[in-house]
């Protein structure tokens, strides 16, 4: 949603990266080699998966399993690449012996990644996800045992879980922020979210629900990056960024990158700052009420040459009482809680 609201050009590498590695194999292959060794090496990955959301690239090649592909990459005897990949005896695993295992192009196959990009990893249980770990298993257990495999998985489970503790913690201030009117800025002063609603970008589903949140009961909140009060981008980028690198370094054996260095720790700074935004906002509407001040937040939150070409701006204005689940071409179209048009 945060890359649907934004102008073409401001989301023109997105595009990029999903429209030629979803529809070309030459994005993997190469146009003008179209080598299958050259698809074998992890590198060809690295142009898309990785960043700040989806940290694939960094968390596997600062790994064990990294290391030993980067320092071992150029000797044929370790790293035979003229091998298919059911054939390869790697001294460590690429992305492509995991992920495309066999050769097998499909790779959610092979993926444990149930929902949200791996954010809510955590095991509860369900028979699907069951049946995804233990393949997880068979694919480590080329190399090691099937109990150092499900240990592992164990400790990325337990990750996310203290993650999610962090995030619902830092969700809880800021939902509790806005409840009490001081959120700044409110839902109501902002520029329509990419929808063309003016519902709190955190109250997401069915989980927060009424007009206390901007929206009517069973309307969704859609989250924001470009126009938001600066609590709820923490709360974004907590999640979004921070999260996903506690999961990602989990499951491809970067330990310091789940730690250390944007993982767990930058979730910490980011629920202290989230607090620090409450307390701030706080002691400043005490003063201003003992004051007499009334608050109003500026015109710029609302208007502005950027902000008039974000999607909901522009529905607003070219359909006016219309959200874009309104516009949709069809029903289901999007997965929310909105009822379809008619």
């Amino acid at each position: 949603a945060w890359s649907i609201e934004r102008p073409p050009g401001d989301t023109a590498g997105r595009t990029f990266c999903h429209t030629s590695s979803e529809e070309r194999c030459s994005t993997c292959h190469q146009r003008h080699q179209f080598d299958p060794a050259v698809a074998r090496h992890s590198e060809q990955c690295k142009a898309c998966h990785w960043g700040k959301d989806h940290r694939d690239w960094e968390a596997y090649d600062i790994s064990i399993h990294g290391v030993v592909y980067q320092v071992n990459k150029w000797n044929p005897t370790q790293f035979d690449f003229s091998k298919k990949l059911s054939d390869a005896d790697y001294v460590g695993p690429t992305c492509q012996y995991c992920h495309l295992r066999g050769g097998h192009h499909n790779v959610q196959r092979l993926s444990t990644v149930y929902t949200s990009m791996g954010m809510s990893n955590a095991d509860r249980g369900a028979p699907l996800w069951k049946e995804k770990r233990d393949t997880w298993v068979s694919v480590c257990d080329d190399c090691h045992s099937p109990r150092f495999a499900r240990e592992n998985l164990q400790a990325m489970d337990e990750a996310c879980k203290d993650a999610g503790l962090k995030y619902t913690e830092t969700f809880k201030v800021a939902e509790n922020l806005m409840l009490d009117g001081m959120g700044e800025p409110m839902p109501k002063d902002l520029a329509p979210d990419w929808s063309g609603q003016h519902i709190w970008s955190l109250k997401i589903g069915a989980y927060h629900d009424g007009p206390k949140y901007g929206g009517a009961q069973g309307e969704s909140g859609e989250f924001r990056m470009s126009n938001c009060s600066d609590i709820e981008r923490i709360c974004f980028e907590s999640v979004g960024y921070w999260m996903t690198y506690i999961m990602k370094g989990m499951a491809h054996g970067s330990w310091n990158d789940a730690t250390y260095c944007d993982g767990s720790f930058g979730m910490d700074r980011w629920l202290v700052k989230a607090k620090a935004a409450s307390e701030q906002a706080r002691r400043f509407t005490a003063l201003e009420k003992k004051t007499g001040i009334n608050w109003v937040p500026s015109e710029f939150w609302r208007k502005g040459d950027y902000l008039e070409q974000l999607t909901g701006a522009r529905i607003v204005k070219e359909f006016p009482g219309k959200t874009i689940f309104d516009l949709c071409p069809e029903p289901g179209w999007l997965d929310t809680h909105h009822a379809p048009a008619e």
